[in-house]
């Protein structure tokens, strides 16, 4: 069944028909697809680690820059995506998105065949990447409307964590396959040691890293055949509206993707050096932020005055209160699983020794962990304990199940930014690997839990007509953490202190605990909901 006109999941008898069946095909179709755009959008945090292993010619800024560029344009094209299912429909949504990050993957899977490629081309693949990044907003508002009030929280939760998984599943894919002849025979030597989950791969080895990008392809294709001819648009007045045709929802969704994409890229433009293809004003992030943010805001609404009616929800505080509270959930996972990889890479992967009174860091350590070893289980972690939030918010309570996790935060951090200081000004930085590393697991277990645990507060703070631009407006702000977090941790690196970044992070935890108790767990508070 395609297209439905009426929809009543809180009504039992309706829910119980065949409506449970038509949610549950939804609901796997749009993991499947959130699993790839998870995927393509995360998937320069593995590809920049081997592109220093096979010493493509880019400095350490323009390689987190790229990452960088992915997380912002990700985190904006969300904003749109908020409006995608009320005014195109679910399935023509599913079926746009999806088929757009055939562009990227092609795109990337060319360029890394030349190592003389110039930046600019990584840069312009890293903005287009960011369409996987969107589709999380519109994803989930999709989800949301197909449930239940008292199954929404597991459903949201198994579609962001299984989705999730898209990360932890790239991070193990891309360096196996990156070690055989799948597409062409033409092959890179590493001239660092590289490895994948299985095995060490020692200097001299060729590696076919083009795969990285093509391999995307082969789940791609069969998702657009599904989510053609099995999803469903929601055709009702609180859902999809305004839905036309076809063309007609793959235009809107084209232009307003195109407000998005300049916008993003006008704001890096200013952020950017020179030397990265930028202005030089090197705007502070917080500035460029703010900027690309009402732009794209402002733009939109001068497209439709049928937008233009959604912005009455800014008047709500809740919309407020929550983004602020899923920053520090998904903003700080997504941040984090940008960086990891690269993060292990850098810190454990070289000795840092002192030679004629200065510290430098560019000796490879011969006894470091592989961060392609390793660097998957962060992600996996979080997104395994994502649906665990959302039964965990269905069972105590979503505030309360938040609050806890925030506290393990605080502390998880503080312990990675010790050990991460320590490695960084050692010779044997590798003996501080697995305090660090199971540390940073437990940050990434808790944002898991907290990310499911917020979006059972969400569902159950905002109506049905305001759910969609509820969750999409949250993610987005909170996916900006895959922009500002590897811009806060390249900066740190800088100073020979990137520990000193979760510092930072501890302090935002820290206004968070207040932000959640103030408004839903204060027995005062007139939206105490814990």
């Amino acid at each position: 069944m395609r297209d439905v006109d009426k929809w009543q999941p809180e009504d039992e008898s309706f829910w119980h028909s065949s409506s449970e069946k038509i949610a549950n095909r939804n609901l796997w179709i749009s993991i499947g697809s959130l699993f790839c755009s998870f995927a393509i959008w995360m998937y320069w945090g593995v590809i920049t680690v081997q592109m220093i292993n096979l010493g493509f010619n880019f400095t350490q800024y323009d390689l987190f820059s790229l990452i960088a560029i992915a997380g912002l344009t990700g985190a904006t094209l969300r904003i749109p995506n908020s409006f995608f299912i009320h005014f195109c429909g679910g399935r023509y949504t599913l079926f746009f998105s999806t088929a757009l990050l055939i562009f990227p993957s092609i795109g990337v899977g060319i360029a890394l065949q030349d190592k003389s490629t110039p930046l600019w081309v990584f840069q312009l693949m890293a903005l287009l990447s960011g369409i996987g990044g969107g589709n999380f907003a519109s994803s989930m508002s999709n989800i949301s409307c197909f449930f239940p009030k008292h199954k929404r929280g597991l459903a949201l939760g198994l579609n962001v964590g299984l989705g999730n998984f898209g990360i932890s599943a790239m991070q193990i894919l891309i360096p196996l396959i990156m070690t055989r002849a799948v597409f062409n025979n033409e092959a890179r030597q590493l001239v660092e040691p590289s490895a994948t989950l299985i095995t060490k791969v020692p200097i001299g080895s060729d590696v076919y890293i083009q795969n990285s990008g093509f391999i995307w392809l082969l789940f791609l294709v069969p998702l657009l055949v599904l989510s053609w001819f099995s999803a469903t648009n929601i055709r009702t007045k609180s859902i999809s509206p305004y839905l036309g045709g076809p063309f007609n929802a793959f235009k809107l969704i084209f232009i307003m993707l195109s407000i998005g994409l300049v916008c993003a890229g006008a704001g890096l433009w200013l952020f950017l050096p020179v030397t990265s293809n930028g202005s030089g004003f090197q705007a502070p992030k917080e500035v460029v932020l703010i900027l690309v943010i009402f732009t794209t805001l402002f733009c939109l609404k001068r497209f439709s005055k049928d937008i233009r009616k959604q912005y009455q929800f800014f008047k709500n505080k809740h919309i407020w209160a929550m983004s602020v509270i899923y920053v520090m959930t998904f903003g700080s996972f997504i941040g984090f699983a940008a960086i990891f990889a690269l993060a292990i890479k850098l810190i454990f992967g070289y000795q840092h020794i002192v030679i004629a009174g200065e510290m430098t860091h560019n000796m490879i350590n011969q006894n470091a962990p592989s961060a392609l070893m390793y660097a998957w289980m962060g992600a996996f972690i979080g997104a395994l304990t994502r649906p665990l939030g959302g039964w965990l918010g269905d069972r105590f309570g979503g505030a309360t199940v938040t609050q806890a996790c925030c506290i393990i935060m605080v502390f998880s951090a503080l312990g990675v930014s010790y050990y991460m200081n320590l490695a960084f000004k050692s010779a044997t930085p590798e003996v501080f690997f697995i305090k660090f590393f199971t540390l940073f697991l437990v940050l990434f277990a808790a944002t898991g839990v907290a990310n499911g645990s917020t979006f059972k507060t969400i569902s159950v703070l905002f109506p049905s007509q305001q759910m969609s631009f509820a969750i999409g407006w949250t993610s987005a702000i909170a996916a900006y953490g895959a922009f500002y977090i590897p811009c806060v941790f390249a900066e740190k690196l800088n100073t020979a202190t990137p520990g000193d970044a979760f510092i930072n992070f501890v302090v935002f935890y820290n206004v968070c605990l207040f932000i959640n108790w103030w408004f839903y767990l204060r027995k005062e508070s007139d939206s105490y909901n814990p």
